[in-house]
């Protein structure tokens, strides 16, 4: 009788846990079917630094692009603060976006660079998530600015070191928007969500 009471509650933590976490997920905040491969993220008309990210997701061979990838992104704002909004009881990051790739694989956003935290001596950054089909979801490696400041010699050798120069982002500026690629490599992101 007590290892069939130890079961159950298990599998009601066990069952709270993934409520939970469905719950703070915030890939799960939109519809699959409601996602296109280009998406635009709240306020981006009204910032000055707008960013057009755009890249291709990859299959693990580098090559094949990757179909039906959902790419979650949240950042600060211009001024480096995080907008954080709420939701009956859940709080969420105004500044959010999804895409899902295509058959071509290739995924934009129309965005903005957000601002530094300086009172943190935080580097400006986009934090991305993806999800293929049938996986748990990752998260990236956050996406730095290559114009940034606080992106010293000594932190782009640490990057280096790490393999992480690909992390940061450089910029070009066409018609009134700055504009970043960056491409992904699904075999080379980080290990699921805990």
């Amino acid at each position: 009788m007590k290892s069939l009471f130890t079961a159950f509650c298990l599998l009601i933590v066990l069952s709270y846990n993934n409520h939970i976490w469905a719950q703070e997920s915030p890939i799960y905040d939109r519809a699959e079917d409601q996602l296109s491969n280009t998406d635009t993220i709240p306020d981006f008309r009204s910032m000055v630094n707008k960013l057009k990210l755009t890249g291709t997701v990859y299959q693990s061979d580098g090559v094949t692009p990757a179909k039906d990838v959902i790419i979650f992104i949240e950042q600060p704002d211009e001024n480096g603060d995080f907008d954080l909004r709420k939701s009956g009881d859940e709080r969420y990051v105004f500044h959010r976006s999804w895409v899902k790739t295509g058959a071509d694989g290739k995924y934009t956003f129309y965005t903005f660079v957000p601002g530094n935290d300086r009172r943190y001596n935080q580097m400006s950054q986009i934090f991305p998530i993806i999800k293929e089909t049938s996986k748990e979801e990752v998260q990236l490696a956050s996406l730095l600015f290559d114009s940034d400041p606080l992106l010293t010699k000594r932190c782009r050798k640490r990057l280096v070191k790490k393999g992480g120069e690909g992390r940061i982002l450089n910029t070009t500026a066409k018609d009134g928007l700055l504009i970043a690629e960056k491409d992904i490599v699904l075999s080379n992101h980080s290990e699921p969500i805990k």
